[in-house]
């Protein structure tokens, strides 16, 4: 219960700092090395993919055109965080803004919340493929590709949008210190004095309803076309089908696997699990799916994988 508001020293913070990992300070610039190492990954991996998809025609179908919305998702994601995170490791930097904190806060889970949409999409990408195959060009037009690409983004932007603005109209007393390695929402609505009942609601009803649709829709997807594959007459077509689905099932197991459990554990835990192998969950949860989409994809599609094969030979012949 918070003390009354007469009793505490109200201000509008101009500043917060962030503590990394509290309780693994003295690990600080180890944990770093791994963290840097995957971003770096994720930076190549996204950017490859970028531009393998530009420059190479035969790669401008919808489903490396979603991929490609998925890897900047990817980029965005893990650069509105990491660069911060990695001052703070290696330099102690941990000072952030308060409207730079904000604006992290909103790209963070915004652009989170794109990255399921995406999901999604590719997901309806491959029942389309599969379960309609004859139509599969003629419903996933370039124009409808670009619709449900900013359908994705809009969406993002404007459930939001108002954690921000929620936040920034709080009272703040006493404390600047977010215990936590970037600004996520509930470890800075915790810092408030006053009531967060309805913030923490909104932002609670919005991460569930946007998460539990995209994940009953994708497996509605993949149910249709299970059910489809196990009608097709020759079982090697069958597994050819599921063949194509093996690299986005593997994204989105790294995804959702990592995205639930920091979020009941942040909301629910109450204490039970220890605060910095939450943080760490956290970080890794922003990291390994923008470092292994790429991987994943490369290595699980053939087109993609051909081309990084040719290009590597084309490289070496010059």
């Amino acid at each position: 219960m918070q003390p009354p508001a007469s009793n505490l020293s109200l201000f509008s913070p101009s500043a917060f700092l962030l503590l990394g990992i509290p309780g693994l300070e003295s690990l600080h610039t180890w944990l770093a090395l791994p963290f840097f190492s995957m971003y770096l990954m994720a930076v190549l991996g996204n950017c490859s993919i970028l531009l393998l998809i530009k420059t190479d025609p035969r790669l401008h179908q919808p489903m490396y055109l979603f991929l490609c919305m998925l890897s900047f998702t990817d980029l965005v994601l893990s650069t509105s965080a990491l660069p911060k995170m990695l001052a703070i490791f290696w330099f102690g930097a941990g000072h952030i803004g308060f409207s730079a904190c904000l604006a992290q806060m909103f790209f963070i889970h915004s652009f989170t919340a794109m990255e399921s949409g995406f999901f999604l999409a590719m997901a309806f990408d491959r029942y389309v493929a599969i379960c309609k195959p004859l139509r599969h060009t003629s419903i996933l037009t370039g124009a409808r590709i670009a619709t449900i690409g900013g359908a994705v983004v809009a969406r993002g932007v404007v459930f939001f949008s108002p954690h921000p603005f929620l936040v920034g109209q709080l009272p703040f007393c006493k404390s600047k210190v977010i215990a936590h390695s970037y600004c996520e929402f509930m470890a800075v609505v915790k810092l408030a004095c006053a009531d967060t009942a309805i913030t923490k609601a909104y932002s609670l009803t919005v991460a569930s309803l946007i998460g539990a649709l995209d994940v009953l829709f994708i497996a509605l997807s993949y149910g249709l076309i299970l059910r489809t594959v196990c009608r097709l007459p020759s079982k090697q077509a069958g597994l050819k089908a599921l063949g194509t689905c093996a690299s986005h099932i593997c994204v989105i197991l790294v995804f959702y696997t990592t995205a639930v459990f920091t979020f009941l554990t942040h909301r629910f835990s109450h204490g039970s699990i220890p605060r910095h192998v939450h943080i760490v969950i956290a970080n890794v949860y922003l990291l390994v799916p923008p470092t292994l989409n790429p991987i994943i994809y490369g290595v699980r599609t053939k087109q993609i994988r051909e081309r990084v094969l040719w290009g590597l030979h084309f490289q070496k012949s010059v």
